[in-house]
């Protein structure tokens, strides 16, 4: 399937890797039962006596580190070290920069954007590169938090347990089958997204000129923050069915930082979108 998210789209991503290891080759489309992937077997084709039989069942199983195929295993590895380094830079922005001076953690975040948007746009995974995109944002995070902590004290650490249940009930729904990515389903909700950002980059550009469409504040501001936390989920489900279609095709295991890349883009997108709807529904107090 390809992918409709712009993450796992790019050639060398999951569905493009669909050749790796045999799968999806030109010769195995044009044979009834696919081509043999290990076509220098010596037992192929010809009866196997009882010490050849015995010499297979001898070897080690393939495994991860045999095989060099992704595994969930990687995947989770692969995002915990990533979310570990978000947290360890907002950690370092909570404690070190100060609230009137937090613009600075916007230089981070442009420059998270940047590096963002060369890593989706890049033929090959590169690990360094998605680890500085998560110091980058977890940079911008932490400040940006510890301004709505001050503003209204808690609301850091409940739009940590927002995300966290979001991400929960999204996995939950699309593993039990609640949830199936299509190709109509990934068609509709880009397209709604793309509309959210333009709306959202609009609002912006008029905020910046004094002027105030209502979607920061007030019964509207709710309902945009519930879109942008329903899109958040949508992308998790995005990333979750790429991640099973790369495991299943025997995507490198290297496309497992590909994966957590993408799995932590998503999680980003709901914590802002909790911050902004908590600091909404809390108002004044």
């Amino acid at each position: 399937m390809r992918s409709s998210n712009p993450v796992f789209s790019r050639e060398g991503s999951f569905t493009r890797d669909a050749a790796y290891a045999g799968f999806g080759s030109t010769t195995t489309q044009q044979q009834p039962y696919g081509a043999n992937p290990y076509g220098n077997n010596p037992y192929a084709q010809q009866t196997m006596t009882d010490g050849q039989l015995a010499e297979m069942y001898q070897q080690p199983a393939a495994g991860p580190l045999q095989t060099g195929r992704m595994t969930m295993d990687d995947v989770v590895a692969r995002t915990g070290l990533t979310l570990l380094t978000l947290v360890a830079a907002g950690a370092v922005a909570w404690f070190t920069v100060p609230v009137e001076t937090y613009g600075i953690a916007f230089g981070a975040a442009l420059i998270a954007m940047v590096v963002g948007f060369v890593i989706t746009f890049k033929r090959s995974v590169s690990p360094p590169l998605i680890l500085l995109y998560a110091g980058l944002e977890g940079f911008f995070l932490g400040a940006v938090s510890k301004v709505f902590e001050t503003l209204w004290p808690g609301i850091a650490i409940q739009a940590v347990l927002g995300t966290t249940a979001v991400f929960a009930a999204t996995l939950i729904a699309y593993k039990s089958g609640r949830i199936r990515v299509t190709s109509r389903y990934a068609k509709i909700g880009i397209s709604i997204a793309i509309g959210f950002v333009l709306l959202m980059l609009v609002n912006s550009v008029a905020y910046a000129f004094g002027a105030d469409l209502g979607l920061r504040s007030g019964p509207l501001g709710i309902v945009v923050g519930l879109i942008g936390i329903a899109l958040g989920a949508f992308f998790l489900t995005l990333d979750f069915a790429e991640i099973e279609e790369g495991i299943r095709c025997g995507a490198p295991e290297k496309e497992a930082w590909r994966a957590a890349f993408g799995l932590t883009l998503s999680l980003v997108w709901i914590y802002l979108e909790m911050l902004r709807l908590i600091a909404i529904l809390r108002g004044d107090d």
